[in-house]
């Protein structure tokens, strides 16, 4: 209908070509135009100027002779100001951008190792986008974005990547451990020489004041008993002594058996050797 009345609707974000007996005439903006078609003029198609995305998948091979598939996705635009280069001078533009984005790729990739390319991806990227710029731009295409979304490896060398990362993390675990364990008995071993040591000096205060004790036992017995030498007096103490761990060792429920003289004559070799024990450790004190 609107044709019968030489009329056409152009939406927005759209333009129109109109051609006059098949030449081009003019670029129509969205609205509503006349288009007297028996003047020859005539509707050649419409142009979309909304963004565009194209995704491509280039597979290509690295430095190191890894095969990787690099996806890159492309955002463009047809300009309005040259809508008629755009309409006309390509017939496949997808086409046309995905053979650059592979010739920018393949130039690109094989100079970087594998790791490089994952590192330098958003430099792949402004290569492409560069190449594309100055390319498209003839057509009278704009090149919004251009983006390295995946860089996929052979699956083989994926599955390589993860072992040699794992067994890295591997052996940074096992190095942390032994330093833990190696911390551990360095740790218990100055616990255990603390405590020998301590218990040096409580064995040797603890024989020091059995020592200070006898001594003023056999002073205040020797001063009270008039007649009685220091050697009576540390024999008899000796004796006592004697007899109290023999009454309680026979006193315990679950003593083990200990078989010693206990003849009259062999007191006093037992107090004579007591006698000569404690002496010696009074003089290393």
């Amino acid at each position: 209908m609107g044709n019968l009345f030489c009329c056409v609707q152009v939406d927005q974000s759209t333009v129109a070509i109109r051609e006059q007996f098949g030449k081009f005439d003019e670029v129509l903006e969205p609205g509503c135009h006349c288009l007297p078609w028996f003047l020859g003029k005539q509707l050649a198609g419409h142009l979309s100027l909304r963004v565009q995305q194209l995704d491509v998948r280039c597979e290509t091979k690295t430095k190191d002779n890894v095969f990787v598939t690099v996806v890159a996705s492309i955002q463009y635009r047809a300009l309005a100001e040259r809508a008629n280069d755009a309409f006309y001078k390509l017939s496949n533009t997808r086409g046309q951008i995905q053979a650059y984005v592979f010739d920018v790729i393949r130039a690109s990739v094989p100079k970087l190792l594998l790791d490089d390319t994952f590192e330098q991806k958003n430099d792949i990227a402004k290569a492409v986008e560069d190449e594309l710029e100055k390319a498209m731009s003839h057509y009278g295409y704009e090149i919004v974005q251009t983006l390295i979304v995946d860089i996929e490896p052979d699956e083989h060398v994926k599955r390589a990547m993860n072992e040699i990362n794992a067994a890295a993390r591997m052996r940074l675990a096992a190095t942390e451990k032994a330093e833990a364990e190696k911390i551990l008995q360095i740790k218990r071993a100055e616990g255990e020489a603390e405590s020998k040591y301590l218990s040096g000096l409580g064995i040797a205060r603890q024989r020091q004041a059995i020592v200070d004790g006898l001594r003023d036992s056999v002073i205040g017995f020797s001063e009270n008993v008039p007649g009685t030498s220091a050697k009576d007096v540390m024999d008899m103490v000796l004796v006592t002594q004697y007899f109290d761990t023999m009454k309680e060792i026979g006193a315990a429920s679950k003593s083990s058996a200990i078989f010693i003289p206990h003849g009259p004559g062999a007191v006093r070799d037992v107090a004579s050797q007591i006698r000569e024990g404690l002496l010696q450790a009074n003089n290393a004190h």
